[in-house]
């Protein structure tokens, strides 16, 4: 796999645990992401959480309106209006990340245990994975859709 590719999505561990679920199939950013279908995704769920928690794949990315952005997919955003309307305050426009695809690691890899094995740094928002990140990120996306990632400790 290559990772050049590979987005690295960081959220908060309550959309983190919602796209898992399932309940959460949308992630909203102010930012555009130029990323194709099928773009390999690594969610990384922040503080307290601090751990890569699964992976999907990218659907496609929809720029609209707010207004519009919130009419088509407010039930699977995850958030209520008014969070939506605070997180895009002063922005024209929504990014939409549509996902599916998406798998559960069985166990989380801590943001500890990443930078054991090597150097490591969550984005802020999202940022494509580096040949310099961990092994074990690198070659973490799955060439099969199953629900669930194994990862073997010392990998």
């Amino acid at each position: 796999m290559s990772t050049s590719r590979t987005l690295l999505l960081s959220l908060r561990p309550r959309f983190a645990d919602a796209i898992l679920s399932g309940t959460k199939t949308v992630e909203l950013r102010r930012r555009p992401v130029n990323a194709h279908p099928e773009t390999p995704i690594i969610l990384y769920a922040s503080s307290p959480a601090m751990a890569i928690v699964g992976t999907a794949r990218l659907r496609d990315v929809q720029t609209l309106d707010p207004p519009e952005a919130w009419r088509l997919y407010q039930d699977r955003l995850g958030l209520s209006r008014p969070e939506f309307d605070a997180y895009l305050a002063g922005n024209d426009r929504a990014h939409l990340l549509r996902l599916h695809r998406v798998c559960t690691l069985d166990e989380p890899l801590s943001l500890r245990r990443l930078r054991e094995e090597g150097r490591f740094q969550p984005p802020q928002s999202f940022r494509y994975l580096a040949e310099s990140d961990p092994y074990t990120l690198r070659t973490l996306i799955p060439a099969t859709s199953a629900r669930r990632v194994s990862v073997t400790p010392g990998q």
